[in-house]
């Protein structure tokens, strides 16, 4: 397996249980339709969370959020919609980024709510 596929379970791994360590209850991993995918869906008290994990060895190359750009958004909302009208949900929804960076030391960064879906964008 290629190093980077290595290095993004790993940190999809300690996403996981940064979530559970913090209430969150995980409903689903690595959720697919078509070309869709949310890294992890949770719940904490009533809002249904959409999580984007990104990881990166280091810094070198700058912090692993910084990869979740504005195409990476519409594919979340899209699928986010696809997911809500799958399990008939009209609650409210967020939008988190998990950044870990493995070196020098672990580095957990949550970003809760780290953008607003523009739901017309569809």
């Amino acid at each position: 397996m290629a190093e980077h596929n290595e290095l993004g379970r790993l940190g999809e791994a300690i996403a996981l249980a940064y979530l559970e360590d913090n209430k969150y209850k995980v409903l689903e991993r690595n959720w697919k339709r078509r070309r869709h995918e949310i890294d992890i869906i949770a719940k904490i008290d009533t809002i249904l969370v959409f999580v984007e994990v990104k990881t990166r060895k280091n810094n070198q190359y700058g912090m692993p959020e910084e990869s979740v750009d504005a195409k990476k958004e519409k594919l979340m909302i899209q699928a986010a919609s696809m997911y809500c009208q799958t399990i008939d949900y009209e609650e409210e929804i967020r939008f988190d980024v998990l950044s870990i960076t493995m070196e020098p030391t672990q580095q957990i960064v949550h970003f809760e709510d780290a953008f607003f879906p523009g739901w017309d964008e569809e």
